[in-house]
């Protein structure tokens, strides 16, 4: 008697359809400029990361008010999204350098459209939060592999150019966000501003599945590293929540304290985790590689000087007396020059210029226009240069100092190596909030003397950091790494 093989042969085939990158139609492939194709794709899910961080916070009422809820306890629909992400972007990223960084990444997009649609049906405070933590995760597949698959699909010498679009579509989505939450708070409520990412979403599924390119390159994992992820996720978690409480997060002291002991404990501990397992989390030796060192060091203060200001100047004005509007629209002067610059520098400097001397232009143009916070007056006329200013020099250093990066990181690697480059640069950014909530409120707001001691305070901050950005760009490689002189 004959078996019945096809319903075996159609579920191996649907098996297949979930666990293997499919290839790109041959008319994508052939394209000379395709590979633009796939770098536009990935800007959808870079838009919609920044989008999604700066649009929440408009939010805070209308939880409040629907959830009556206290506002320490809606911080931590921001808090947790955070912390969740910020764990697990490296593995992630070594999830994906084993599995396919198409597939991760096209699973991470799919998983962040059904949490966010959840998000917005959420029926309380509680269930909301467990469901960003489940668009956090979403979002880590997604940023873990955006910088990667930039860098794989982009020929070498327009490696910098792809990662200055990517870098403009995060700087857009940062500068739309109080623009459009705004508007949605206002007209639709505060479900519509997770709602609005589903539509993108489905989008983005779609394309990535035709134009985003297979994976070439990949890293054999025989087991994962649990133990690795738990150390991991103890350490940044504990880490962040510290800064958190210090700047304001409503902690005891000896809580604080606590933290960052646990931080301090859990850190090395995964160190030494990362030396004895036979299939590692994170691979230690990229971080011996001197592009790497200090291109993360330049990363994590570059972002923490793109997020203080977007902290420090609607606190200075509306305590002013300027509207919520005006300071949002003087805001956007910082994310509008960081796209200008990211998009169009290459334009505008000599091609031959070295990716560590854009790097050290960039640190030093945003470091004077830091310096320039301790002499202007906290008003909409010096603020908005200033903030321009500063957003070009981020657009300069950014994309560079990603290239340096993933130069110097094996192709095989690049999931890893994009996990980390996320990672640090969500470290900057609660950095960033963290240190200058705490200069304000240490300062005050109470008096106009007050105020402007609290721009000062915060000014000295954002200077100190991009002091560190200028330090590790001087201090990274100064010919090109062994993978650009490969070519691969």
């Amino acid at each position: 008697m004959a078996t019945d093989t096809r319903p075996r042969a159609s579920g191996r085939r649907g098996l297949a359809l979930l666990t293997v990158e499919r290839p790109r139609p041959q008319s994508i492939r052939s394209r000379p400029n395709g590979w633009w194709l796939a770098v536009a794709t990935v800007c959808f899910g870079a838009f919609m990361g920044q989008l999604d961080a700066s649009i929440v916070t408009l939010t805070y009422g209308g939880l409040r008010s629907g959830f009556h809820a206290s506002l320490a306890a809606v911080e931590w629909v921001s808090l947790a999204y955070l912390l969740a992400l910020v764990a697990l972007l490296v593995p992630a990223g070594r999830l994906a350098d084993a599995h396919g960084r198409k597939l991760l990444y096209l699973y991470g997009f799919a998983v962040f459209t059904l949490a966010s649609a959840a998000c917005g049906f959420a029926p309380s405070l509680t269930a909301l939060v467990a469901f960003r933590v489940v668009q956090a995760a979403g979002a880590a597949m997604m940023q873990a592999n955006s910088v990667a698959l930039v860098t794989t699909s982009a020929p070498r010498e327009r490696m910098r150019s792809a990662l200055g679009v990517q870098a403009a579509a995060q700087a857009l989505g940062l500068a739309l966000g109080p623009t459009v939450g705004g508007a949605l708070v206002a007209t639709l409520g505060w479900r519509w501003v997770f709602w609005v990412n589903v539509p993108v979403g489905v989008i983005a599924l779609v394309g990535g599945h035709y134009l985003l390119p297979r994976t070439r390159a990949r890293t054999r994992v025989t087991h994962f590293d649990w133990p690795g992820l738990l150390l991991l996720a103890t350490a940044t978690t504990s880490a962040l929540m510290g800064v958190s409480a210090a700047s304001g997060l409503p902690v005891p002291g000896w809580g604080v304290a606590v933290l960052f002991a646990l931080a301090a404990c859990a850190g090395p501990a995964f160190v030494r985790r990362q030396r004895r397992a036979a299939a590692p989390l994170l691979d230690l030796a990229l971080l011996r590689v001197r592009a790497v060192t200090y291109g993360l060091v330049g990363a994590l203060s570059g972002y923490l000087v793109l997020f203080g200001p977007l902290v420090l100047v609607p606190v200075v004005l509306t305590a002013r007396g300027v509207s919520e509007l005006t300071a949002g629209l003087v805001l956007t002067a910082l994310p509008a020059g960081f796209a200008l610059a990211a998009t169009g520098g290459d334009r505008l400097l000599p091609c031959g210029l070295a990716d560590r001397t854009r790097c050290l232009a960039g640190a030093g143009v945003f470091t004077l226009a830091m310096a320039g916070l301790l002499v202007v007056p906290p008003t909409v006329g010096p603020l908005v240069p200033l903030l321009a200013v500063t957003g070009l020099g981020l657009g300069l250093f950014t994309p560079a100092n990603n290239t340096l990066i993933m130069g110097a990181i094996p192709a095989r690697s690049s999931g890893t190596g994009g996990g980390l480059v996320n990672m640090t640069r969500g470290l900057g950014t609660a950095l960033g909030v963290a240190l200058v909530t705490l200069a304000l409120q240490l300062a005050g707001t109470a008096t106009d003397a007050a105020l402007r001691a609290g721009l000062r305070w915060s000014a000295v901050v954002l200077v100190g950091a991009s002091l560190v950005a200028v330090g590790a760009a001087w201090a990274g490689p100064r010919g090109e790494s062994p993978r650009e002189r490969a070519g691969s």
